[in-house]
Formats: C-alpha cells, structure tokens, sequence
C-alpha cells in the first residue's frame, strides 16, 4: 500500500474518534465504510473474527467490543434504532487486520485462479501458432488436409 494511501486512511481513522468519559472509541458503522465494506453483514464476520482473534490473546471481548443502539434519522423526521458497536482502538486494530487479511486471500485467489483460466489457453494458443508456423511446408498441410477430411 502507498504511503500517501495509509497516511491517508490513518487521519481518516482519528478524525472518527469519539471520547468518552476519557475512553476513546469509534463506532464499527463508520470503520466498515472506512475500511471499503457496502454490506453491514459482510463487516460483521470480520467483526467476528477480531473478537475471536481478541479471545484468544487473552483480552476480554466486551472491554473491546460493545454492542449499542444508536438512533438514526429517516426522511421525512422519522427515526430508527439500529445495531453498532463501539469498538477500542485494539478492536479496530484487530478488524483491520482480519479485512486486510481477507482481502489479500480473495486477491491472491482472485490471482490464482486468472492464472488457470488463462494459462492453458495460452499454452494451447501458443502450440497452436506453432503447428500452423510449421504447416508452411506444402507436405505437412497435405497431411492435414487428408487428416481432416
């Protein structure tokens, strides 16, 4: 990633810093759009498995992830509870390094898998070229000609 990109992203991520009683926190609806997730579902099985890496290293999930209402409005002055979560900077941390992870996974899989879509076709093309290269001998489109009728 370029500098300029991280530089970038990191002020991103402090200026949605919320302070609380002198706890700092941020809210995971604004590091899912921070971190390049459309679907609020999709963020949350990274959220998931920061709380199980969170587990493992021996933190307490709820001191780093909590799970809160907040209100939003609709149009027309209506309102609506959803879901968020307040997240330490440890959480955030943990999240970002599970999306950067993920991401990572499906570009190389992406890679990969290019890679055997169009290798073969580009070994076949390639032996092809070669067989018509060679067909310049009257002898050998001969054969083919009489092969293939």
């Amino acid at each position: 990633m370029e500098k300029q990109t991280i530089t970038k992203l990191n002020s991103s991520f402090e200026e949605y810093a919320y302070e609380q009683d002198g706890i700092e926190y941020w809210l995971a609806s604004e590091l899912q759009e921070l971190l390049g997730y459309a679907d609020w579902r999709n963020f949350l099985n990274a959220v998931d498995k920061a709380k199980e890496s969170c587990k493992t290293s021996g933190e307490e999930v709820s001191d780093h992830f909590v799970d809160i209402n907040k209100m939003i409005e609709l149009g027309k002055g209506g309102k609506r509870k959803v879901d968020d979560i307040m997240l330490t900077r440890y959480a955030c941390y943990l999240i970002a390094q599970i999306a950067t992870a993920k991401r990572t996974a499906n570009l190389q899989s992406q890679t990969a898998t290019a890679k055997r879509r169009t290798l073969p076709y580009t070994f076949t093309e390639h032996r092809l070229d070669m067989l018509f290269t060679n067909l310049k001998s009257n002898r050998l489109k001969k054969l083919l000609t009489q092969h293939l009728n």
